[in-house]
């Protein structure tokens, strides 16, 4: 499945776009996910790790399966001074 991932912050900056496009399998975690973001968006890498993934407006652990048709955001560490 193609899901669609919203990016805040950092992630946005790194990405250069409001949203990122990445491929999973019908039944993928959370972990799987980060994994693709990973894979698939390298400007993302090091950040998708100690980043917050939030599904449907809750934030999840990496064991959370990810629904199709569900709107997904890659919030990363709050930073500054």
């Amino acid at each position: 499945m193609n899901v669609e991932v919203k990016l805040f912050a950092v992630a946005k900056q790194l990405s250069g776009t409001e949203s990122i496009s990445v491929e999973l399998p019908a039944d993928a975690t959370v972990e799987e996910l980060r994994e693709a973001i990973s894979e698939q968006h390298a400007e993302l890498r090091d950040i998708t790790a100690r980043a917050m993934i939030a599904i449907n407006a809750e934030y999840v652990n990496n064991k959370a399966s990810v629904p199709a048709d569900s709107e997904i955001a890659l919030i990363p560490p709050v930073s500054g001074g």
